[in-house]
């Protein structure tokens, strides 16, 4: 009886073990989340506005966040010369900011700086710095953007006007993003672009399109336009319609 109850002893002992070292090994989960991005895209369109001359683009980007909310990143893209003069054929863009959610609401703060390196005009580099604001509702964002630099070298140097700086023009924009059926999903967005001190430049740019998520490649078609002609390149119109195409990954 002795024995028995001995061996019994034991093999609870060595049963336990097992799970209690596997709980006492297993580490808290990291503040710390740290992610990439990749695509290509059969035409670069910031606000609209063809970056590309109307031809595709190679991008990427890595992302750094903590669970505090805050957050640091830098995205990178192919451009072309005949929209930033100089340029060495690349925008870097580099951000930093405060992301938080409140239940079914989003916080978002920040500051983004477009750098275009060597990329000038009359002297003036086109890089750009903004502050940010954005607030989420489920699948519906708005985010307003105020630069406090000139708006990628638009002053009256560069302008020959006497109109001044762009310091202070803002962008406010309209995003939804809706799941219709598993890794389908259709997306909406329209923005109004102000420039400080000249209106001329003003114009409204809107896309329409979806996304599919293939086994972690996300495919996606959609229509941009914008309602503006004043922004040419080499003959052709940098903010006509278009449908632009692409397909990304995150890791």
């Amino acid at each position: 009886m002795i024995r028995k109850t001995v061996l019994a002893t034991a093999l609870a002992a060595a049963a336990a073990v097992p799970g209690m070292a596997r709980a006492q090994s297993a580490a808290p989960a990291s503040p710390h989340t740290l992610t990439g991005n990749m695509a290509v895209v059969s035409d670069y369109r910031f606000r609209g506005i063809s970056q590309t001359f109307v031809q595709p683009a190679i991008q990427g980007g890595i992302d750094y966040s903590h669970s505090s909310g805050f957050y640091l990143g830098n995205w990178n893209s192919s451009i072309t010369s005949m929209s930033f003069a100089n340029s060495g054929g690349i925008e870097m863009d580099f951000y930093g900011g405060f992301k938080k959610g409140f239940g079914d609401f989003t916080l978002d703060l920040g500051l983004l700086q477009y750098y275009y390196p060597n990329a000038q005009v009359a002297g003036t580099k086109y890089d750009t710095l903004e502050a940010y604001v954005g607030l989420g509702w489920k699948w519906l964002t708005a985010k307003y953007s105020i630069t406090t630099t000139d708006w990628f070298a638009v002053n009256s140097t560069t302008t020959g006007t006497t109109n001044g700086d762009s310091e202070g023009s803002a962008y406010l924009e309209l995003n939804a993003s809706y799941e219709v059926a598993p890794k389908l999903t259709l997306v909406g967005h329209f923005g109004q672009q102000t420039v400080k001190n000249y209106g001329n430049l003003d114009y409204t740019d809107y896309k329409i399109g979806a996304t599919y998520d293939l086994n972690g490649w996300v495919l996606g078609a959609a229509y941009v336009d914008t309602d503006t002609d004043v922004f040419t390149a080499g003959g052709k119109d940098m903010g006509k319609g278009t449908a632009v195409l692409s397909v990304s990954k995150s890791f």
